[in-house]
C-alpha cells in the first residue's frame, strides 16, 4: 500500500518539478530575448551612416551651443527650409553632417556631433520625411572658419 503512494508521490513530484524547470526556462529565454532586442538599436544606429560625398553648399548649417544635443530654437525655420527644398525635389536626400571642434575628448565630441544630427533627422522624421530620404554621415572634427562655435553644428545638404 506504502509502496503504490509513494509511486504515485515520485509522479506527482517529477510533474512539479518539470513545471517549475519549464517556468525557469521560460524566464531565461524571455530575458536573453529582451537582452537580444536592446542591442539591434545599437547596432542600427551605427549602420545609419552613409559614405556619400557632399555635393556643393550646405542648404542649411543648424549651430548647436556647447554640449548640447537639442535643437536650438532658430532650427525650426531652417527645417522649413529643408523641408521645401525635399519637397521640391523628390528624389532628392537630405545628407547630414555633424561637426565638433577639438576641445574635450574626440570619442565624447563625436558623440555628441552624431546626437545633434540625430536630432536634426527625428525633426525631419517628425515633419513626414521618410527615413530612407535622410541619410547621415560619421561626425567630423572642424573648426569651421576658424571659430570653435561655427564647429558646433550639423551642416544640411538636398542632393
Amino acid at each position: 500500500m506504502f509502496d503504490q503512494e509513494d509511486s504515485e508521490l515520485n509522479v506527482v513530484m517529477g510533474v512539479v518539478f518539470g513545471i517549475i524547470a519549464l517556468v525557469i526556462a521560460f524566464v531565461i529565454g524571455l530575458g536573453v530575448y529582451q537582452l537580444r532586442g536592446a542591442q539591434t538599436p545599437v547596432a542600427q544606429a551605427e549602420d545609419m551612416f552613409v559614405e556619400v560625398a557632399e555635393v556643393g553648399e550646405p542648404l542649411v548649417k543648424i549651430h548647436f551651443d556647447l554640449g548640447e544635443t537639442a535643437l536650438p530654437p532658430t532650427a525650426a525655420a531652417q527645417i522649413e527650409t529643408v523641408l521645401a527644398a525635399l519637397a521640391a525635389a523628390p528624389e532628392a536626400h537630405a545628407l547630414l553632417s555633424g561637426y565638433h571642434d577639438e576641445t574635450g575628448g574626440a570619442a565624447i565630441n563625436a558623440e555628441v556631433a552624431k546626437n545633434r544630427a540625430l536630432s536634426v533627422r527625428e525633426a525631419l522624421l517628425a515633419a513626414g520625411v521618410s527615413a530612407k530620404r535622410v541619410l547621415m554621415r560619421r561626425p567630423a572634427v572642424t573648426l569651421g572658419e576658424g571659430d570653435a562655435a561655427e564647429a558646433r553644428r550639423v551642416e544640411v545638404r538636398v542632393q
